[in-house]
C-alpha cells in the first residue's frame, strides 16, 4: 500500500489502538499534496482513520503529525464536532514518517454542487446554519483551558499574514498584475483591530468538513494542518470567497452553496454575529484579505508549473484554470474593498 508499511503498521495499530482485530485493510481516501488519509478497516468490520505527511522531501514544520493530533485532542474537548484523536506515532522507524489515528466519522464532504443534490433546500439551510454555528463555537472556546494557549503567537494576526503573503507574492508572481498590488496596498494600511484570539481553523469551508446530508447536521470538522491561533474574523471572511448563497452564477466548482436553500453570505454574517456577540461589521476587509491569500497561494502554484518543479503533468486547462482564479480574486477583493 502506497504510503503504509503494511506488517509495521499493522503490529503498532494492534500495540496501540485499543479495540482493532488484525488483520487491517488500508484504503487511501484522501489523496493530493496534503496528509495523505487512508480509512483502517479491521477484521470485524470496525474502522478507524489513520493521517500520515505526503510522500517524497517534505517539510516536517508544514505536515506536523503531532501539532495536528494535539490540536483535534484539544478542541474535542469543545462542543465542536472532531474525530476523537486515538493515537499517535512519532517514532519513523515504523512507517517512515509520522502517523496518528483518529476515529472514523460518517458523513459526506461537500466538495462540489453534486455532492448536496440530493439534499432539499431546506436540509441544505440547515446544514449552513450549522456550518457557521459550528465556526462560532470554535472560536468561543478559551484557547488556554483547552490546552492550545501556546500554540502560536496571539496578537497581530492580519498584519503578520498580509506582510507574509505580499512578500511571497513579489516571490513568486509570473506576470505584474497591478490589482493585486492595489490589494496589498489597500490591506495593509487598514488592517483592523483584533477581537480577541480564537482558535482559527485556516480552511475553514463545507469541503473541510463531513456532513449528515439527511440531518443537515455537520458530524466533523477536518483538515486542521493550518490552524492557529488569531482573528476570528479571518475564518468568516474567508467562508465568504467561497459562499455564493443560492446564486449558480456564483458558484464554484469546489463548493456547494451556489444551489437552492443555501442562505446569503449576509444570513451567515449575521447568524455568526448572533452566536458570538462580536462585531462583524468590517467582514468585508477579511473577505478581500483572504481573496488576496488564495490568488497568492495560486499564483505560486501556477509557478511551479510554469517552471517544471510540480511532478504532475499539468494541462493548458489547469493552468489557464491557476493563472485566471489569481485574476479573479484580485478583482474580487478590489470589489470588496471599494
Amino acid at each position: 500500500m502506497l504510503g503504509i508499511d503494511v506488517p509495521n503498521v499493522s503490529r503498532w495499530l494492534d500495540e496501540n489502538v485499543e479495540g482493532l482485530e488484525l488483520p487491517v485493510v488500508f484504503e487511501l481516501i484522501e489523496g493530493g499534496r496534503s496528509n495523505l488519509t487512508y480509512r483502517v478497516t479491521d477484521a470485524s468490520g470496525h474502522r478507524v482513520v489513520l493521517r500520515r505527511p505526503p510522500l517524497g522531501n517534505v517539510l516536517a514544520t508544514a505536515h506536523d503529525m503531532a501539532r495536528e493530533h494535539r490540536i483535534i485532542s484539544a478542541v474535542g474537548a469543545t462542543e465542536v464536532p472532531v474525530p476523537r484523536a486515538l493515537a499517535l506515532c512519532d517514532d519513523e522507524s515504523v512507517n517512515g514518517a509520522p502517523f496518528y489515528v483518529m476515529s472514523f466519522v460518517d458523513g459526506t464532504v461537500l466538495d462540489s454542487p453534486d455532492r448536496a443534490d440530493s439534499m432539499s433546500p431546506a436540509v441544505r439551510r440547515s446544514a449552513a446554519l450549522h456550518l457557521v454555528d459550528v465556526l462560532a463555537d470554535l472560536h468561543a472556546a478559551d484557547v488556554d483551558a483547552i490546552g492550545l494557549g501556546d500554540l502560536a503567537r496571539r496578537e497581530g494576526y492580519v498584519e503578520r499574514q498580509v506582510r507574509r503573503w505580499s512578500t511571497q507574492w513579489e516571490n513568486s508572481k509570473t506576470r505584474e498584475l497591478p490589482a493585486v498590488d492595489e490589494v496589498a496596498r489597500r490591506l495593509a494600511a487598514s488592517v483592523p483591530e483584533q477581537q480577541g484570539v480564537s482558535v482559527a481553523h485556516g480552511d475553514f469551508r463545507f469541503g473541510n468538513c463531513l456532513t449528515d446530508t439527511d440531518a443537515g447536521r455537520i458530524t466533523a470538522v477536518l483538515d486542521w494542518e493550518l490552524c492557529t491561533l488569531g482573528d476570528p474574523l479571518a475564518d468568516l471572511g474567508y467562508l465568504g470567497v467561497y459562499w455564493a448563497g443560492g446564486d449558480p452564477s456564483r458558484a464554484r466548482h469546489n463548493d456547494p452553496t451556489g444551489l437552492e436553500g443555501f442562505p446569503t453570505y449576509d444570513e451567515i454574517v449575521g447568524r455568526y454575529a448572533d452566536r458570538s456577540g462580536l462585531d462583524v461589521s468590517g467582514v468585508d476587509y477579511y473577505v478581500a484579505f483572504s481573496c488576496f491569500r488564495l490568488a497568492a497561494i495560486s499564483e505560486g502554484v501556477y509557478a511551479r508549473y510554469l517552471s517544471g518543479a510540480m511532478a504532475d503533468d499539468a494541462s493548458q486547462d489547469l493552468l489557464d484554470m491557476f493563472r485566471t482564479a489569481v485574476e479573479e480574486l484580485a478583482e474580487r477583493a478590489l470589489e470588496v474593498l471599494s
